[in-house]
């Protein structure tokens, strides 16, 4: 611990943002960097609490307090070698991860807590600039050849530790460019791609081979894959949107956020994009309150939107953390306002959408809704009911259902695999990761359904050790921290 009094006498600064004016004419990151004499300030505000419970935050288990005194003293090279002994990729989490990590930090019980994913943020840049990220090939071969399935943050990190291992790893991914979500749901302006490209570069660097534009299970066999490789780790992601059937919903102009996100993406990254889902000029109603519906939001005003409305059917959460549901180090249910929401919304809850209605053309014109009131049923549980007498309707020429996610898609691979789902339609799995079909594993939101990069990074990497014991009897890949 660097310095004993520091959090009582340093407070907690943020990174400036691009002023929205500014920001909404591009699609950069909006996000700068602390002066490095003032993030050593932030690190000194860890306080050394003997029971770290920003471990416990971290699905990863990183080793926070080590590194926060590591940059306070400005030990940058041990900070990084700290830093990636649990995360393979802090340079993707520093940037997107909502980081419960500093909602558990001890500070965060009467004060505001360690500023610890911009100290990660920039351990990580600090290292690249550095020249000390390098692309370190395995030393020996073990002759076991690995297929994974899905390039996103998990297939991404079971790939790179299988890497690691001495196995042969060889990654399917059936979009045109590497990366998953990480490249076509995420936007430019909270992950530009040349991150990611960047990260990917040194992956290939130390062995492992990207195939784009592999669809497994439909240009790719099955059969191929389980005869030509020793394992097989499904890591897809969980891809099937919550759809929202009523009254209007095939009316042209009503799109799920993953058909609308990635063709920016794309238009970002210089593809043409024909007959591109535009929000220019238009009244758009996003549905949904999560990170999806908040990067549509985003997009939508870059896009020249001439209004947005952001709908949630749960009602609003509180504003401070409320003790009887989620008292710290809990990740707390409270209200939380993105970047995006800077830049132009107008956001309601507890809003229920009955139907859409259009023009003769068949587009979208309004929407209809109405308000509710939640109470409990005789149970405890919560249910909904209409206000009498609430019904709306508003303008609405582009609907953007960002709803969540209900697991992967079922047809294809699966279907061709065979593996047994759980109750929720994900790939159930064994403690090491290997699904009912032996030899083929599954991670990420494939197993857990949908989640957090951070949580699919750590999943990437447990799933790793399953497949590194099932192919050589043991394994000697690092064990993610007792939580």
């Amino acid at each position: 611990m660097g310095k004993i009094t520091g959090f009582l006498e340093i407070a907690r600064e943020l990174p400036p943002r691009r002023p929205v004016a500014e920001r909404l004419k591009d699609w950069r990151e909006l996000e700068g960097k602390l002066p490095e004499d003032t993030l050593r300030q932030q690190g000194a505000r860890c306080m050394d609490c003997g029971i770290p419970f920003c471990h416990k935050g971290c699905p990863l288990g990183n080793i926070i307090p080590d590194w926060n005194d590591l940059v306070y003293r400005g030990r940058w090279k041990e900070a990084i070698d700290r830093l990636h002994s649990t995360n393979n990729f802090p340079d993707f989490t520093g940037r997107v991860c909502p980081a419960p990590c500093e909602e558990a930090c001890v500070l965060r019980i009467n004060d505001d807590p360690v500023t610890i994913k911009q100290i990660e943020k920039q351990i990580i840049e600090h290292a690249f600039d550095a020249g000390w990220v390098t692309p370190i090939p395995p030393s020996h071969r073990t002759g076991k050849r690995v297929a994974v399935v899905g390039s996103g943050p998990a297939g991404l990190a079971v790939a790179a530790q299988l890497n690691r291992a001495g196995h042969t790893v060889e990654v399917f991914e059936r979009a045109d460019r590497i990366g998953g979500l990480l490249t076509y749901g995420i936007p430019d302006f909270k992950l530009e791609k040349r991150v990611v490209e960047r990260r990917v570069a040194h992956l290939r660097a130390e062995g492992i081979v990207f195939h784009v534009n592999a669809n497994v299970g439909v240009d790719v066999s099955v059969a191929d894959l389980r005869a030509t490789f020793d394992a097989v780790v499904l890591a897809g992601g969980a891809t099937a949107a919550r759809d929202l059937p009523i009254p209007g919903r095939d009316l042209k102009g009503i799109h799920f956020a993953m058909e609308f996100l990635p063709q920016q993406n794309r238009k970002v990254a210089g593809d043409a994009v024909p007959n591109q889902i535009l929000a220019t000029g238009k009244n758009v109603v996003v549905l949904g309150g999560g990170d999806t519906g908040s990067d549509c939001l985003g997009t939508s005003n870059r896009q020249g939107a001439r209004s947005v409305h952001q709908f949630e059917l749960l009602p609003k959460p509180p504003e401070t953390r409320t003790e009887g549901i989620a008292p710290w180090p809990h990740w707390p249910m409270i209200l939380r306002s993105s970047s995006s929401h800077e830049e132009g919304v107008i956001r309601d809850w507890s809003i229920n959408t009955k139907r859409f209605s259009g023009d003769a053309d068949g587009n979208v014109k309004k929407l209809h809704g109405v308000h509710l009131e939640w109470t409990q049923d005789e149970n405890g549980r919560p249910r909904m009911v209409e206000v009498p007498g609430s019904e709306f309707e508003l303008d609405c020429d582009l609907a953007l259902l960002a709803m969540g996610f209900v697991g992967p898609e079922r047809t294809g691979m699966l279907e061709q695999l065979g593996v047994t789902l759980d109750e929720r339609g994900n790939v159930a799995v064994g403690a090491d990761y290997q699904s009912s079909v032996p030899g083929v594993f599954a991670c990420g939101d494939m197993r857990r359904g949908q989640s957090l990069v951070v949580w699919a990074i750590w999943e990437g990497r447990e799933a790793a050790r399953g497949v590194d014991t099932y192919l050589m009897g043991a394994t000697s890949l690092p064990a993610s921290p007792d939580l």
